[in-house]
């Protein structure tokens, strides 16, 4: 069987924090290391993502062209991937001959078929920076679900896709400005070609995680649309037809293309170009992609339906275990509010796999998780000491004092028999749960392990009986010493610096395969040094105060949107603000976000769809008096016609009405 793991790739413009490390690539790593194990033929391909308005963006904020921009971060995020010990086979990138090669192919062959055709459509353009405005320079309200702050393509509130121009209240990240919406033409993949195909190769994956798999249905039982797959940009691939210059693939569509190149480029590197073949035109391949939950739809439907569109028959994704997000102190991950850990200073204060220990112990599989600064050091003080790194330096200790440090295989008793017997069974399902992804499971599992040597280690009191009965003693040795030789296996996919440091103190070569428990090996003890340190409160307690005094400097330095253009004083005065005094507030249906307002303005009662519902409680509104901008266009959001908005300012995570000092009079006009 081979296998192709990939890992999605990072945008080249920023660092890596322990999101993207929890996500994507240590659940790859230890997946992969686990398969080397089995002796599988993998190979483990990445590389980062160069193109995409996230790059220009950056690139336009720091003065530098693009290319500048990607080969700093490109550098930046494979020393942290290094430093984290994640090991790719082959670590690329997409702003390369290669792949701008292979992906116009792709939208050739799409092109020549049928499935992609060009469209006059209509999109944002600002007048202020003289530019059509690609989806992330665009913001707004979603109106799938009014989350504010969502992109222009994608909500990650909801995780929905639409139409950009669809967008409510839309306005331009480069200046602030509301832009217009003028004529341009792009080109769209018709994805509801696919349908068919789509449905029966999704239906038949009954393994995938549940929350993928039925995604993906519920997107196919709602209908496909026509994609947008190119983008008024200067960096990016160029669209390969005439009279399209400005206009480039859009960086979703050429993106996992990337991976089929990367893989190209191994080939190149080991010297035969043509191996990539092997693994992407062997429809038996196992293409295995590990994501975040928020890039499900593109893995999933768009990607799959354009290797089903080629002329080559390329392998499809045999699985894909998106994970869910991972929080901070109880926080939302935001880089903008810098609330995060950036791996390669975390690096530089403690080892790489006391992190990687804690990440898989709180993976977010199924759920969203939380990464605690205090439960990090618990798991690392009494797991990684206090229970594997004490069963290993009790068990050395005694050999090394009463058998210069030698112990050879011994008659076992039938209790010492059981008792490996129940390791061999945790071993066995901690096999099976690299097998099926289950880090976190896996990582309780091993130190189970290790508590049950423990556990044996203390109901034998090898300490009380070397005097009287010092073949006991060795029989306990023995039967602990085979218990943390399973644990280095079970545990080197996760730890393989600490775990081939074990094997070494035990005399035993590096962790090479996945070894079947053996109760004729003698051991000869190496040079003892301790596994693990425990961290100190006050380092703990130092990193949360810098955390949190970083993301409070950040929010004293709020990239303040930049003031808009110059209006006339007559503009002005067509803006209508009133007093009014809030009469009832309920929440809409099905939302987290809205309120339903009825409001006295003074000389009428109006209703309105205020944002606010998850700063403000619905039965603590009623009677207070706020501002509100009475003559603005009325718009029916979920079904309610809204009419009028009302002011509020936005600070961090808060949203706070803006009120009048004291009582005044329903519809007193604001000047």
């Amino acid at each position: 069987m081979k296998y192709l793991v990939t890992s999605a790739l990072p945008y080249a413009n920023g660092r890596l924090h322990i999101g993207h490390i929890a996500g994507a690539y240590l659940p790859a790593d230890i997946f992969v290391r686990w398969l080397k194990l089995h002796k599988e033929d993998v190979v483990y391909i990445c590389g980062t993502d160069e193109h995409g308005t996230p790059i220009s963006i950056a690139a336009d904020k720091e003065g530098v062209s693009p290319q500048e921009l990607v080969q700093r971060y490109h550098e930046a995020i494979k020393n942290a991937f290094d430093a984290m010990e994640i090991e790719f086979d082959n670590f690329s990138g997409t702003a390369r001959p290669g792949h701008y090669k292979l992906s116009q192919e792709f939208f050739l062959t799409l092109y020549n078929k049928g499935h992609i055709l060009p469209r006059k459509t209509k999109q944002f353009y600002c007048e202020t920076d003289h530019r059509f405005l690609p989806d992330r320079y665009v913001e707004g309200i979603c109106p799938r679900c009014n989350a504010t702050g969502a992109r222009g393509d994608q909500c990650e509130a909801c995780g929905q896709i639409y139409e950009t121009t669809t967008l409510i209240e839309p306005r331009c990240k480069i200046c602030g400005n509301t832009p217009i919406i003028k004529e341009t033409t792009h080109w769209y993949f018709q994805l509801n070609n696919f349908k068919t195909q789509l449905t029966d190769w999704i239906g038949k994956k009954d393994y995938w995680k549940e929350n993928v798999r039925n995604f993906m249905l519920n997107l196919l039982e709602q209908g496909l649309v026509e994609r947008p797959i190119t983008r008024d940009l200067n960096w990016g691939v160029p669209v390969p037809l005439e009279d399209t210059e400005g206009k480039v693939l859009y960086v979703w569509f050429e993106a996992p293309i990337g991976y089929i190149s990367s893989t190209q480029e191994w080939a190149e590197k080991i010297g035969n170009p043509e191996r990539w073949k092997d693994y992407w035109l062997d429809p038996e391949t196992r293409l295995i992609h590990f994501i975040g939950k928020d890039n499900i739809i593109f893995h999933a439907l768009i990607w799959p339906a354009m290797l089903m569109g080629q002329d080559k028959t390329y392998c499809l994704p045999y699985d894909i275990p998106a994970n869910e997000f991972m929080n901070l102190e109880g926080k939302k991950i935001s880089t903008s509010k810098n609330w995060a850990i950036w791996i390669d200073e975390f690096v530089e204060k403690f080892p790489a796999e006391y992190l990687r220990y804690y990440l898989a112990c709180i993976a977010p599989e199924k759920n969203d998780s939380d990464f605690s600064f205090s439960e990090f050091q618990q798991k690392v003080n009494r797991e990684l000491n206090d229970v594997l790194g004490n069963l290993a330096n009790r068990v050395f200790t005694l050999i090394n004092k009463h058998f210069d440090g030698y112990i050879k295989p011994i008659e076992l008793t039938d209790n010492s028999k059981k008792v490996l017997e129940e390791a061999q069974s945790l071993y066995r399902q901690i096999d099976e749960g690299y097998k099926n992804y289950q880090v976190k499971w896996n990582a309780k599992l091993t130190m189970d392990l290790a508590r049950l040597g423990n556990r044996y280690f203390d109901e034998r009191k090898p300490w009380a009986e070397i005097k009287n009965n010092p073949l006991s003693v060795q029989e306990t040795l023995y039967v602990c010493l085979t218990i943390l030789h399973l644990v280095s296996v079970a545990l080197y996919p996760v730890m393989p610096k600490s775990m081939n440091k074990l094997r070494k103190m035990m005399g035993l070569e590096a962790v090479s395969e996945w070894e079947n428990i053996d109760l004729n090996i003698e051991y000869k003890l190496e040079k003892i040094e301790p596994m693990f340190f425990k961290l100190d409160d006050s380092i703990i307690e130092d990193e949360i105060q810098r955390l949190k005094q970083n993301a409070k400097l950040n929010s004293s330095k709020i990239n303040q949107i930049p003031i808009k253009e110059f209006i006339s004083y007559d503009e002005f005065a067509k803006v209508d603000i009133r007093v009014a005094t809030i009469l009832s507030a309920q929440k809409v249906p099905k939302t987290d976000k809205l309120l339903h307002l009825k409001v006295d303005i003074g000389n009428e009662e109006r209703e309105l769809i205020a944002g606010i519902a998850e700063h403000y409680k619905p039965e603590n509104l009623p009677g207070k008096q706020v501002l509100m901008l009475v003559n603005l266009e009325p718009r029916t959001i979920r079904g309610i016609k809204s009419q009028g908005m009302i002011l509020a300012i936005e600070s961090e995570d808060n949203l706070i009405l803006v009120v009048p000092e004291k009582y005044t009079p329903p519809g007193s006009v604001v000047k």
